[in-house]
């Protein structure tokens, strides 16, 4: 038996684990941010401006694979807990789709794979296989790897090899099959995570607790000063860095407040560009300097213009269909400037209106419709509005919104109905748990948002008191002590 085994362990030790004899060291902080550039680049946010629920998928996935690493880099580290995520990759020349998700029409694919891993060369390897990108720029990042071994692991069959039982139980190596039932028994539960994070949570809120003051004190002061309607932020920043931006707005008003006054009863947005969005609210770069943004206050004036003339324009593009009202839905919709958007409408209007099918007037009154540069078929949302691509055929048109005008407004009926019952569940939970705040992510729908709160007051939870609760799609303690937790969180005691 023994004689069997030895020629055996020989073979398997470069096809099982191929990574040990490839990559004969650790990988430090900054190689494996090199190493990992590839990936980075199939995933960046910036790549999705025009898909924002992928988009905010892959940046709050971003922000859980930093606190991964960041980890494993901690001194006296031992294990982590698997670590699930998401991203949405983008096709690039690097990965394909081959035993995975095809990609989408508009060029990504969702990957979902666990992190289990001990240090920081192994997480890479798992992100980048995971995701179908190449692993072979890792050689040049190593010193010790060998050419013979490379060449003989590209001869490599694509099919992994399974091994007997015994072989494991033999050599005393693990079972990857075996590994990956672990993690899955170990799937956490909503209990267990609050009892494991409490703490830590607790002591972020409380160190967050002045800055928390001092923004509300900021936002009031400067919302009266310019008199704006709102100040919110696109992306979910740090309590300090919103702190920082409004310091920075401040110190703009103080020298140039006539100018500033300018944006009087408009919403003011943070955010990754300066201009003004499609629904009129301004947008301040935060990359850009005081400069660009008082550029952007003179401005304005030439952007209520423009915005008079994007609203005449819905009217148009209504009476043409019927009634039908041509809405902009920021939670759903890609985030665009009142100059991309308009551009956007004066396609379709003129489309529209030189192949010009008849509406009965009025007929549609009371309907929705969004308008889609990267879509080729209408279509119906579940919310009761209308998709409709840009370049759609008048025809087509036509006959798919008469036919789906019935069940558009029974959806709409059916979505307001949803929303009442939310806002009664989002109280109820509050108040239940003496939450500060609970809120959800704009990626999150109503009807998730409503199982959520149903099956969260049917627990006790004791943890929540006093905490700020951030409905998601995942896990996660936030910088500043927000509990983030998934809609679809897993009840009992985990295994």
């Amino acid at each position: 038996m023994f004689c069997h085994l030895r020629p055996v362990r020989r073979l398997c030790l470069k096809k099982v684990f191929p990574h040990r004899f490839l990559y004969s060291r650790s990988l430090s902080g900054a190689e494996a941010v090199n190493a990992l550039r590839p990936f980075y680049f199939a995933v960046h946010p910036d790549f999705f401006g025009q898909h924002p629920r992928e988009r905010e998928v892959n940046e709050n996935s971003l922000k859980r694979l930093s606190v991964y690493l960041e980890s494993l880099q901690k001194p006296g580290f031992k294990s982590l807990k698997p670590t699930q995520l998401t991203f949405y990759v983008r096709e690039t020349d690097q990965n394909s789709s081959d035993g995975q998700e095809p990609f989408s029409t508009s060029g990504f694919r969702a990957v979902k794979f666990t992190l289990h891993t001990r240090d920081l060369l192994s997480t890479v390897l798992d992100i980048l296989n995971s995701c179908s990108l190449s692993t072979e720029h890792i050689q040049s990042l190593n010193t010790h790897v060998h050419s013979q071994p490379l060449k003989e692991a590209k001869r490599m069959p694509d099919r992994p090899i399974k091994w007997h039982k015994s072989y494991y139980s033999f050599t005393g190596f693990r079972d990857p099959d075996e590994d990956l039932e672990q993690v899955s028994r170990m799937e956490t539960t909503l209990v267990s995570w609050l009892d494991n994070n409490e703490k830590s949570a607790i002591k972020k809120l409380k160190n967050s607790l002045p800055l928390r003051k001092e923004l509300d004190r900021l936002k009031d002061e400067l919302s009266h000063q310019l008199q704006l309607s709102d100040i919110r932020w696109q992306r979910s920043w740090g309590i300090a860095h919103r702190c920082s931006q409004l310091h920075s707005l401040g110190r703009l008003a103080q020298q140039n407040l006539e100018t500033l006054k300018t944006a009087k009863g408009c919403t003011l947005i943070f955010t990754d560009r300066s201009g003004m969005s499609a629904v009129g609210h301004v947008m301040l770069g935060t990359m850009d300097v005081h400069h660009h943004w008082t550029k952007l206050f003179e401005r304005l004036p030439s952007y209520y213009d423009l915005q008079r003339r994007l609203m005449l324009l819905e009217d148009q593009i209504s009476y043409l269909l019927g009634g039908i009202q041509v809405v902009y839905i920021e939670e759903l919709q890609p985030v665009l400037t009142l100059e991309e958007y308009y551009s956007l409408l004066d396609v379709f209007y003129n489309r529209q209106l030189k192949n010009r099918i008849p509406f009965h007037p009025r007929s549609l009154r009371g309907l929705q419709m969004i308008l889609n540069s990267d879509r080729y078929a209408p279509s119906l949302h579940e919310l009761g509005h209308f998709n409709i691509p840009i370049l759609c055929d008048p025809a087509s048109l036509q006959w798919f919104i008469l036919t789906k005008a019935q069940q558009a407004r029974e959806n709409m009926k059916r979505r307001e109905e949803l929303k009442v019952i939310e806002n009664e569940l989002i109280q109820a939970s509050t108040k239940k748990f003496s939450l500060e705040k609970l809120y959800k992510e704009p990626s999150v729908s109503s009807i998730q948002m409503v199982d959520c709160c149903k099956r969260l007051l049917e627990q006790s939870l004791p943890y929540l008191h006093g905490m700020h609760l951030c409905v998601s799609h995942f896990y996660s303690v936030m910088q500043d002590g927000d509990l983030c937790i998934p809609w679809n969180w897993k009840n009992g005691e985990a295994n």
